[in-house]
């Protein structure tokens, strides 16, 4: 449960903005979160403790702007809020902070390496991912860990997240027709999870391969002089 020195009386989330009304000025900043998102309806379809917002506002304080990152993921809260959906994500609602946040650098550089930083981590968000795919001499994803208060930028790709069951990591694919680097989740081995696309693509090349092992079968009585058609 959360901890605040809130005013005694606070607003629903039907009573606040439910963005900060700023536009995505790159197209991946809404692609790279919709692939985390719809890899996990599949992944956790089961599962109803959890939530991903993707560009929505999370308050923390009634007095305060909404902060509003790229996604984030809450584990232990309700999935479904109710058949409206959340408009917004508060803390003294929902108290359950997120797990983890992901901001994707645009062209208009938003300090996501300082200032939201230093947000999240007074906030208490555990992971704080970085992605920018513009950068040069530094890795393309940071994933910092929130330890003793600070956060740590952790090491190697993906990086596994104990706390949440999966990692995250970054490698070429192909998603929604593009051939590009792209933010996948991964298994505890390091082994990524695939995409709603592919999955559906794996089904389709099993249920291919069972046909042909049928006829392949049917054409073998035939030689027998078994009919495969008229078996009883």
């Amino acid at each position: 449960m959360l901890k605040y020195n809130l005013p005694r009386n606070l607003p629903s989330a039907d009573e606040l903005p439910d963005s900060d009304e700023t536009p995505v000025d790159n197209e991946l900043q809404e692609l790279i979160p919709g692939l985390l998102k719809a890899t996990l309806l599949i992944l956790w379809a089961e599962r109803m403790d959890w939530f991903f917002g993707i560009d929505m506002g999370i308050y923390h304080h009634p007095d305060e702007p909404a902060i509003v990152p790229d996604a984030f993921l809450s584990l232990g809260v309700e999935r479904f809020y109710d058949e409206e959906l959340r408009p917004s994500y508060v803390l003294w609602d929902e108290n359950v902070m997120p797990l983890f946040v992901l901001e994707v650098v645009s062209p208009t550089y938003r300090k996501e390496y300082s200032t939201k930083l230093e947000i999240y981590q007074d906030l208490g968000i555990l992971y704080y991912v970085i992605y920018s795919s513009r950068r040069r001499r530094k890795p393309h994803l940071e994933v910092h860990k929130l330890v003793n208060g600070k956060y740590e930028l952790q090491s190697g790709n993906p990086v596994w997240m104990p706390e949440i069951g999966l990692g995250i990591g970054c490698e070429r694919g192909n998603y929604s027709g593009v051939t590009r680097e792209w933010l996948y989740w991964y298994d505890a081995d390091g082994k990524r999870y695939l995409t709603p696309e592919e999955q559906v693509k794996q089904s389709a090349e099993r249920i291919q391969q069972a046909s042909q092992r049928a006829e392949q079968l049917a054409q073998r009585l035939r030689e027998l002089g078994v009919d495969p058609d008229n078996l009883s």
